[in-house]
């Protein structure tokens, strides 16, 4: 059985998703630190050739609190802003009358807990893409509080008899692999290879979010890119 636990993201890149598509368990990290500067609540589409902000406003954003204990800002007021900025950035985009009906079923979601938002995201964009991914939240089960780093994760991946843990490449600096095989828990680390598809005809702007990868490819096409990744 092969595991990946993660923070839940805004729309996250490609590769988040690469690395849910290798996993039967894919747990949502919602039981720790909120981070502020991370990609929990913001993101990238392409609007005029450029990058720009697509953020999910938050109440009271504060790292001294978990992910789960906090809660979505003025979502009345921000949902049409999001929806407009979507159709000006995309509407000419080849898949945009087929993608913008998911979008729209997730933004006017109504859940106002983060966690539970997000995970509605992801299982939405899951569903889309029709990957066979079991996703769970790590606040469903009995936490040890005291457990720390590789501990922590280690005790998540025994609950569900995991024999691989898989990880972005950014964890090779983190984790120690030997500290999982001596529990009996092979550690891989996954990175995406680049990639590039038409957009607008511009020069390609990498690294956005999945909105910008759904916008401009079939989601066969999607499908096949999800296998754009190496082991190292």
């Amino acid at each position: 059985m092969k595991i990946a636990i993660m923070q839940p993201y805004f729309f996250p890149y490609l590769g988040y998703f690469q690395l849910m598509a290798i996993v039967d368990f894919f747990l949502i990290f919602d039981d720790v630190h909120f981070i502020k500067k991370g990609w929990i609540h913001r993101n990238q589409i392409l609007l005029n050739g450029r990058a720009h902000p697509f953020t999910l406003p938050i109440q009271k954003m504060s790292q001294n609190r978990l992910i789960l204990d906090h809660l979505r800002a003025n979502p009345d007021q921000t949902i049409e802003r999001q929806l407009t900025l979507l159709h000006h950035a995309y509407h000419k985009a080849p898949y945009y009358s087929e993608l913008m009906p998911h979008l729209e079923k997730i933004l006017r979601h109504d859940e106002m807990n983060v966690a539970r938002y997000l995970g509605f995201q992801l299982e939405t964009i899951k569903d889309y893409l029709e990957l066979d991914t079991k996703i769970y939240y790590t606040s469903s089960f009995e936490n040890e509080m005291n457990l720390k780093k590789e501990a922590r994760l280690l005790d998540l991946c025994h609950r569900f008899d995991a024999t691989h843990y898989i990880n972005p490449i950014g964890g090779k600096v983190i984790y120690e692999r030997e500290t999982f095989e001596n529990e009996g828990v092979y550690l891989e680390f996954l990175e995406m290879q680049p990639i590039v598809y038409r957009q607008f005809g511009g020069e390609f702007v990498p690294n956005l979010s999945i909105i910008d990868v759904l916008m401009f490819n079939s989601k066969t096409r999607v499908r096949e890119l999800l296998g754009t990744f190496s082991f190292n």
